[in-house]
């Protein structure tokens, strides 16, 4: 809990301030599957507006990034890749699951080489529902996200 001295002193802990950076510096990894990651771009408009939380750059480099949004189909032979991309990734490292494609697979999972959910592969920290789900509803999840890392509940 911060809490406010006299002369404008914020006083609070080592680990309350990590967090805090932490969730406030979000280095998303340019990484699109499908027709959601259309949706992904436009919250990088002006808009929505992402560089309010820190996240106004896209990192071309697994090595550079701790936010993957996993935006479209994962299909079994994309699977190995989503996962060596995930791995390549520092610690810590935070993963958003948008489209209901990558939830559960959407329309096509009935097909034989769709995978039945993202988190099959890697660990999902938020699930933003939707086909496609609106900027808006990423927007979201994304502050859901900055919640979780600052160890909030969920109120």
């Amino acid at each position: 809990m911060m809490k406010s001295g006299e002369g404008g002193v914020v006083l609070t802990t080592l680990e309350r301030a990590l967090q805090w950076g932490r969730s406030n510096s979000l280095w998303p990894l340019t990484f699109g599957l499908a027709c959601c990651a259309i949706e992904m771009m436009c919250i990088q408009a002006s808009h929505l507006d992402i560089s309010r939380f820190g996240s106004e750059i896209f990192r071309n480099s697994p090595r550079q990034s701790d936010l993957m949004i996993v935006a479209g189909t994962v299909t079994k032979k994309m699977a190995p890749r989503v996962r060596r991309l995930y791995d390549e990734m520092p610690y810590p490292k935070y993963v958003i699951a948008m489209g209901v494609c990558v939830i559960q697979g959407g329309p096509y999972n009935q097909g034989y080489s769709v995978v039945l959910g993202v988190d099959k592969v890697i660990p999902v920290d938020v699930y933003v529902p939707g086909c496609p789900p609106t900027p808006e509803a990423l927007t979201y999840g994304i502050m859901l996200l900055q919640k979780k890392i600052r160890g909030e509940a969920d109120r």
